[in-house]
């Protein structure tokens, strides 16, 4: 029977059947995950808390539905964090349903890194074959920031998951046989995305340019259906993440926490303020009220202090900040995009090799523009969103290189993708001299000679071309491969954390690997501790800022106000709203010198008026170390 023009719909599209996989592709893929979650979850937990701001909130989920529902830092919902809580969902469902702990805390981080690796397999696998999924997913699984990233509990790890599912429901669109199943996707696409928007905002819209011009390029129907397509995609998004900002808008404020990092108390006014324009156009002015910088805010507004991203610029993904991170394979992603992008210059509109080069070139050079450039605060760990990217182009490219090895030109080309690998390594390898020296000398002439073999013989090695893989594999990915182990092995916690060993002279503030040293703290012990305990008010205690009492919270168990916010910086509460508080007898202690003191200290505004009223209202004592007020003990 012959198929013709007028047997097939006009909204439908013929694609001829793809090849089978290779027989080893099944077990490589299991390998490949099977290591990744051994990477994940090996010692899961060494790092305590890790961020104990987020493992407060997570905590707090797990005591009161409300404060799951909101991110609340406290049971006593005083005050949420200051990023929307789907992560803080993820973490606080699985401490009610194991028991929450270190490893339960951080255990959904852990599985969310496998199964992002493994959706980036899927992804790439969909648009240039397994060899280039397998090679990204390697590549993604150890890149320092993904194995750092997937052991903490900041959010990253479920915003980057969720856009790489956004990328693969692109792809099931771009690849659809009819309108319906176009749509239906870009539909999921809208959803993923959304939900990363209620993960870390703004951020989440970085890879929607990539994604849609990926749609508009390469979808196999008229125009006005792509578009179609993507407004489709653009309204399920909207509410996906809508139905939560309408539900906080409606929510009587008084009976919710304070949204922390705003100024009016408002989800919106976090994303396009604090958590948006602000951190690219660099006015945050301090932080949220004037009350300094939060979780992703550091001194210097401009990120001078390594620790904050170092100074914006073209070069600022490579910096002394940020290389270590996801810049190792960043030179070879960039040469396989353009190598990409000139073979399939001549494919038909639909290809869809150049859709996935399309898709995750504009996801690298979006994100890494915006990362470059902004002018606000950005921490070195914000590089995760770069490492899906980095790795599907080096799989797709490589991939695309190898299957046309018999042209010399292709060869070249893989031999400076490897080359330029090595070379960047070793400089950044080369950054902690003392550390494993030779690691760096061997990526470096390893890769010189392999990118030699690969110009003469790579069209002829015959049996020992699985070597020749093997050792292709060992030397591109062997700095980034030594950093990753090292972050596994390494206990990580502060604000923020960065991958690789200490550097000489450290970094300020938190520091690489640490992000503690040199954060302001306060004193505690076991009489203290055992006090908050005693307590059964509504919030056994209330301290300036989360660093003074996230610790306690978790310690105790109790439910402690920061007042302030992470910083001590946020309206909230106000002082007759802290004064009622205590009338009311919500409130039992006060512990003193939270606010002094440290990079985040504050005095001024609704913290140094709450703070001024109970020195002179209420009586103090010492308890290990710490001082203390009782608010119902008042001065005689």
């Amino acid at each position: 029977m012959t198929l013709t023009a007028e047997d097939v719909q006009p909204d439908a599209v013929v694609h001829e059947s793809a090849p089978a996989d290779p027989r080893w592709t099944r077990p490589a893929f299991w390998a490949l995950l099977v290591g990744t979650g051994v990477l994940y979850l090996w010692g899961l937990g060494s790092s305590g808390w890790a961020n104990s701001y987020y493992a407060a909130a997570a905590q707090a989920g797990t005591q009161d539905w409300k404060a799951w529902l909101f991110g609340s830092m406290d049971a006593g919902n005083s005050i949420t964090v200051d990023k929307p809580p789907a992560a803080m969902w993820v973490m606080g469902l699985s401490g009610r349903l194991f028991g929450f702990n270190e490893f339960t805390m951080l255990l959904p981080e852990a599985l969310m890194g496998v199964g992002a690796v493994a959706m980036l397999y899927l992804t790439v696998k969909r648009t240039s074959g397994p060899s280039a999924g397998l090679i990204a997913g390697l590549v993604l699984a150890l890149t320092p920031v993904a194995t750092l990233m997937f052991r903490y509990n900041n959010p990253d790890a479920l915003l980057v998951l969720l856009l790489i599912v956004a990328a693969y429901c692109t792809v099931r669109a771009v690849e659809a046989d009819t309108v319906r199943r176009m749509t239906m996707w870009m539909a999921w696409t809208g959803c993923a995305i959304g939900f990363a928007f209620l993960t870390k905002m703004l951020q989440a819209f970085l890879v929607v340019p990539g994604l849609a011009v990926a749609v508009l390029v390469a979808a196999p129907f008229g125009v006005w259906k792509r578009l179609g397509a993507l407004l489709v995609g653009g309204a399920t998004m909207i509410l996906s993440a809508g139905w939560y900002i309408a539900l906080v808008s409606v929510w009587p404020a008084d009976s919710r926490p304070y949204i922390a990092g705003s100024t009016d108390n408002s989800l919106l006014q976090l994303a396009f303020g604090y958590n948006g324009i602000e951190r690219i156009a660099g006015n945050e002015g301090g932080g949220p009220g004037g009350g300094g910088p939060g979780p992703g805010h550091g001194p210097g507004g401009g990120g001078m202090n390594l620790f904050f991203g170092g100074d914006p610029g073209i070069g600022r993904l490579f910096g002394a900040s940020m290389g270590a991170e996801a810049s190792w394979l960043l030179p070879a992603a960039l040469i396989g995009l353009v190598a990409g992008l000139w073979l399939t210059l001549r494919a038909p509109r639909t290809d869809r090799v150049r859709a996935g080069l399309l898709l995750w070139g504009g996801w690298l050079l979006v994100t890494g523009v915006v990362f470059s450039f902004m002018a606000g605060t950005v921490h070195p760990y914000y590089n995760v969103a770069l490492a899906p990217a980095v790795a599907a182009l080096v799989g797709i490219g490589v991939a695309q290189l190898v299957a046309r090895r018999e042209s010399w030109l292709p060869r070249v080309v893989l031999a400076v993708m490897l080359l330029a690998t090595g070379v960047w390594s070793f400089v950044l390898l080369n950054r902690t001299p003392e550390w494993w020296p030779a690691i760096r000398w061997a990526v470096l002439v390893g890769s010189v000679v392999l990118a030699l073999l690969l110009v003469v013989r790579a069209h002829r090695l015959g049996k020992a071309t699985v070597a020749v893989v093997a050792a292709t594999v060992v030397v591109g990915l062997g700095g980034s491969a030594a950093f990753s182990i090292y972050n596994a092995a390494s206990a990580h916690n502060g604000p923020g954390t960065m991958s690789g060993p200490q550097k000489a002279g450290g970094f300020g503030f938190g520091g690489p690997g640490k992000g503690g040293p040199g954060m302001p703290g306060r004193a505690d012990g076991p009489q203290l501790e055992a006090l908050l305990k005693s307590a059964d008010n509504r919030w056994a205690a209330a301290g300036i800022g989360s660093m003074s009492v996230s610790d306690l919270e978790l310690k105790t168990g109790t439910s402690l106000m920061s007042i302030g916010g992470f910083a001590g910086g946020d309206p909230s509460p106000t002082l007759a709203q802290f004064q009622q508080y205590v009338a009311d007898g919500q409130v039992r202690y006060f512990l003193a010198d939270s606010g002094r003191g440290g990079p985040f200290g504050h005095r001024a505004g609704a913290a140094g008026d709450i703070t001024a009223w109970v020195e002179k209202t209420f009586t103090k004592t010492e308890v290990d170390g710490a001082t203390v007020y009782d608010l119902q003990s008042p001065r005689s």
